[in-house]
């Protein structure tokens, strides 16, 4: 029995053939195998930078994988990628997936592995970060400079817009005064620089004159050492004996003295004694003054009654009259004081 397939059904089945083909075709373009023990890792990323599916995945320069599939949110502030690992590799935990730029080919994500004893499993997330792209680093590797110059590029265009904007014919006019005053400074400038040369000149200048009084000084100062030696050394002498007086010993005999004048003041102070009694007692002053008052009334009768004084007798009568013993009372209200002895 033979049996015989018409020519539509041939055309169905090679259709069949073709799709399934296509469908694995297309799941092999994405970087999907199947039948395989491939794992698929996930990283959450801010950026993608132009990232799509079957884009190469690296690590240590070697191709391990395809991006899978790119997922997004509605308000695309977080884009889920997930990676087929088609390599059997070991990656641990803490290791680190950036996206690298790549600007005359297509994007891929660069696998930095961690030092972590445990690995990532099928479908768990790896750690990631942001990437500024190749040419910012390239800039950075070349000359850091660079980087902040782009930065500041916008800042400068902006700066020199509004500095455009501001300058005015009055503020023009205030620049051009400015310069002018610069210049007259660089003049005065110029004038001061030859002045110093002048006084930095190694002949004639000030500077070298003051050089040479000094070193004129220095060696009359050298000439007259010896001399100089001797001053210090007497100096030194008259010090040493300044420091050998006995100062202890003047100040000793100062206090003795002081202490002594201080006890002869005391008896001028003290009644009973003698000195204390001519300063204190009035006797002395009252017998002077009984004597003074004796004193006038004999000058008194003296010059009235000459006569009782001075007689001449031309038979030598004697005077029966004998000398006085006691002072008499004086008549004038000042008897002769007699201190009383107790």
């Amino acid at each position: 029995y033979n049996m015989k397939i018409n020519n539509e059904t041939k055309v169905g089945i090679i259709a069949i053939i073709a799709v399934a083909f296509l469908i694995i075709g297309f799941n092999f373009l994405k970087g999907k195998k199947l039948w395989s023990n491939d794992i698929v890792i996930k990283g959450k990323y801010g950026n993608v930078q132009g990232l799509q599916t079957s884009n190469a995945i690296m690590i240590n320069g070697m191709q391990v994988g395809s991006v899978y599939k790119i997922n997004m949110d509605k308000d695309m502030r977080e884009i889920l990628v997930e990676m087929n690992i088609t390599k059997d590799v070991n990656i641990p935990t803490n290791s680190i997936a950036s996206i690298k730029t790549n600007p005359l080919g297509s994007p891929s994500i660069e696998i930095k592995l961690g030092d972590a004893k445990t690995f990532i499993k099928n479908k768990e997330l790896i750690a990631t970060e942001s990437n500024e792209g190749m040419l910012s680093e390239l800039m950075k590797k070349a000359d850091p400079i660079l980087l902040e110059i782009k930065k500041a590029l916008g800042s400068v265009d902006t700066l020199v817009d509004n500095f455009s904007g501001v300058i005015d014919q009055n503020a023009k006019g205030n620049i051009n005064s400015m310069l002018s005053n610069m210049n007259r400074v660089t003049a005065a400038l110029v004038s001061s620089t030859a002045s110093l040369g002048m006084l930095l000149n190694a002949q004639n200048g000030s500077l070298a004159k003051t050089l040479d009084n000094a070193s004129s000084i220095s060696g009359n100062l050298a000439s007259n050492n010896s001399k100089i030696n001797s001053v210090v050394g007497n100096l030194d002498k008259t010090s040493a004996k300044f420091a050998n007086i006995n100062i202890q010993n003047t100040l000793d005999t100062l206090d003795k003295a002081i202490n002594e004048m201080k006890n002869l003041v005391a008896s001028f102070n003290n009644a009973d004694g003698t000195l204390g009694k001519m300063l204190h007692d009035p006797t002395l002053y009252k017998n002077l003054a009984s004597s003074g008052n004796k004193l006038n009334l004999l000058l008194d009768d003296v010059r009235i009654n000459p006569k009782r004084y001075i007689n001449i007798s031309l038979f030598g009568k004697k005077n029966k009259n004998q000398a006085l013993m006691i002072p008499l009372p004086d008549t004038l209200n000042s008897p002769y004081y007699v201190e009383t002895v107790k």
